[in-house]
C-alpha cells in the first residue's frame, strides 16, 4: 500500500526528531538539546488513530552557502518538501515566532504544497502565547502542540485527515520478500557509506562530502536490485570506544549497533587507501558477535586500483586476520564511481543465503564420523573424550551442536577444528558460525 507522504520541516532545535519519534511511535531519530543534531532526511511509518502516512525528518532549515555542509542539508530538506503531499511547519511556540522561522515559512508557502503549523513546547501559559504569536506566519491556524506529552494529536489528527489523499490500496508484496533483504552498511568515519548509498539507488538521498562524521542517525532506504527488494540502512561511522566522549557521537554509535543487529546482511566498508585497520577489526568482530552475516567492501578502489597484486594481497591479510569469517567476501568497489556495485550486491545476496543455509542430521554425522577419525578428540584424565552425534539446531547464523561425554574439557584448539571443518565441508564462508557442545550422561554407566 503506498502512503501519503508528510514531511516535519522547521529551523534547527524547535523539536521535529522528537515530534517524528511521537508519530512512529519508536525512538528512531537521534533527539538532543543541541540544534543540528539531524543532517540527513529519515523516514517511517506514522499515524494517528486511522490515519497512517510516511513520515520524513529533516535536517533543520538554516540560511546558508550553497556548497557548504549547512546548504547541503538545506537542499536535502528542500527535496523532502517537493516529494511530500503535506508539510509540518515546526515551530518553538516557547521561544515564539523568530526571524529565522520567515524565510523558510515562504519557501514552504512557495512549494504549493498543503502546510499544517505546529506550534511545538505550548505546554503551559509561555508556551500558548508562542502559538497565538504564530498567525502572524500566514500558514493558517497553528496546532498547540507538545511532542514532549503527546498533547495536540487529535488536533493534527483531524488537520492530515483534510489535506492528505487516500493512501493506495495496491496490494503489497508480504512474506519476506515483500520486506526486502535488510543491508546495513557500517565502518569507520569518512570510508564513504553514505556516497556508496547515493550511487546504489542512483540520486544524492544522503547527504555527503569530505568532512568525517557527517552521518549521525541511521538511516533506512527502500531500493529494489535486479527485481529484489532491498532495504538499505547506512549509519554513522563507529569509532574506538575511547575516543568517543561526545554524548551524541555515543548516540549515533549506539543506533549504528541497533542497525547490526536488525540486519539480515553487515557491508563493512573499509577505506581501500588504509584498509584493516584496528578498528576495521573491532567492527568485524561486533558484527560477528551479533551473527549477522558479512561481506566486506573494499571502497575507493579506484585510488589504488594502479597497484598489481594487491587485491589478492588484501585478501590473504583478511584470512590472516580474521579468521573467525573465514572465506568471507571481500569485494572491490569505488562508490564515488560506481564500479563494483553488482559485485557487491551479489556478494551480499549470497552470504544471505549462506547464512540461512540449513544441513541434515545424516550429513552432519557423516562429516562428523570422519573428522573424529582423521584427528581424534584428546584425552583427558587417561579418559578420552567422546563425541557421539551433532545436529543443526537453528540457522541465521548456521548453529550447531555437538553431544558427547566430557565435552566441557574440550580444548579451544579442537573446536576451532571442528568449526573450520564444518564451514569446509558444508560450504558456510565467512558466516559466523555456533558450535554447542552438551555432555549427555551415559545410561549404561554405572552410578
Amino acid at each position: 500500500m503506498d502512503l501519503p507522504t508528510v514531511a516535519i520541516v522547521g529551523r534547527p532545535n524547535v523539536g521535529k526528531s522528537t515530534l517524528f519519534n511521537r508519530l512512529v511511535g519508536r525512538k528512531l531519530a537521534l533527539v538532543d538539546d543541541r540544534p543540528g543534531v539531524t543532517r540527513d532526511r529519515r523516514e517511517g511509518d506514522g499515524s494517528i488513530g486511522d490515519v497512517t502516512f510516511r513520515i520524513i525528518d529533516t535536517a533543520g532549515l538554516e540560511e546558508a552557502d550553497a556548497d557548504s555542509l549547512l546548504g547541503r542539508m538545506r537542499a536535502q530538506t528542500e527535496a523532502a518538501i517537493l516529494e511530500s503531499d503535506a508539510v509540518l511547519f515546526v515551530i518553538d511556540a516557547r521561544a515564539g515566532v523568530l526571524p529565522a522561522d520567515r524565510p523558510f515559512a515562504e519557501l514552504v508557502r512557495r512549494a504549493g504544497i498543503p502546510v499544517i503549523l505546529i506550534a511545538n513546547k505550548a505546554e503551559g501559559g509561555a508556551g500558548m502565547a508562542g502559538a497565538y504569536e504564530a498567525f502572524s506566519l500566514g500558514l493558517g491556524d497553528p496546532i498547540p502542540f507538545s511532542a514532549e506529552h503527546g498533547e495536540g494529536l487529535g488536533s493534527l489528527q483531524d488537520a492530515l485527515r483534510e489535506v492528505l489523499p487516500e493512501p493506495d490500496d495496491e496490494e503489497d508484496e508480504g512474506g519476506e520478500g515483500g520486506k526486502g533483504l535488510r543491508v546495513a552498511i557500517v565502518g569507520r568515519p569518512n570510508a564513504g557509506k553514505s556516497t556508496l548509498i547515493n550511487r546504489m539507488i542512483g540520486e544524492d538521498r544522503l547527504l555527503v562530502g569530505p568532512e568525517a562524521g557527517i552521518t549521525r542517525d541511521s538511516i533506512s532506504l527502500d531500493w529494489e536490485w535486479r527485481g529484489r527488494k532491498i532495504k538499505l540502512h547506512d549509519t554513522a561511522g563507529m569509532r574506538r570506544r575511547a575516543r568517543i566522549d561526545d554524548k551524541l557521537e555515543k548516540l549515533a554509535v549506539s543506533d549504528g549497533l541497533r542497525a547490526v543487529r536488525f540486519a539480515e546482511v553487515v557491508v563493512v566498508l573499509l577505506d581501500a587507501t588504509i584498509p584493516f585497520e584496528k578498528q576495521d577489526l573491532t567492527i568485524v568482530d561486533l558484527v560477528e558477535s551479533e551473527g549477522r552475516s558479512l561481506v566486506i567492501g573494499l571502497n575507493k578502489w579506484d585510488l589504488v586500483a594502479d597497484q598489481p597484486g594487491l587485491l589478492k594481497t588484501l585478501r590473504e591479510d583478511c584470512t590472516r586476520l580474521l579468521p573467525q569469517v573465514r572465506g568471507v567476501s571481500v569485494v572491490s568497489l569505488s562508490g564515488l564511481g560506481g564500479e563494483g556495485i553488482d559485485k557487491l550486491m551479489q556478494a551480499v545476496v549470497d552470504a544471505s543465503e549462506v547464512w540461512s543455509r540449513r544441513v541434515s542430521t545424516a550429513r552432519i554425522n557423516a562429516w562428523l564420523t570422519d573428522a573424529l577419525q582423521r584427528n581424534p578428540p584428546p584425552a583427558v584424565s587417561g579418559r578420552r573424550i567422546k563425541i557421539r552425534y551433532g545436529t543443526q539446531v537453528k540457522s541465521r547464523p548456521p548453529h550447531f551442536a555437538l553431544f558427547g561425554n566430557q565435552l566441557d574439557a574440550l580444548p579451544k584448539s579442537y573446536t576451532r577444528y571442528l568449526v573450520n571443518g564444518i564451514r569446509e565441508a558444508f560450504d558456510l564462508p565467512g558466516t559466523p558460525i555456533r558450535l554447542s557442545l552438551r555432555t549427555t550422561k551415559n545410561p549404561f554407566e554405572k552410578s
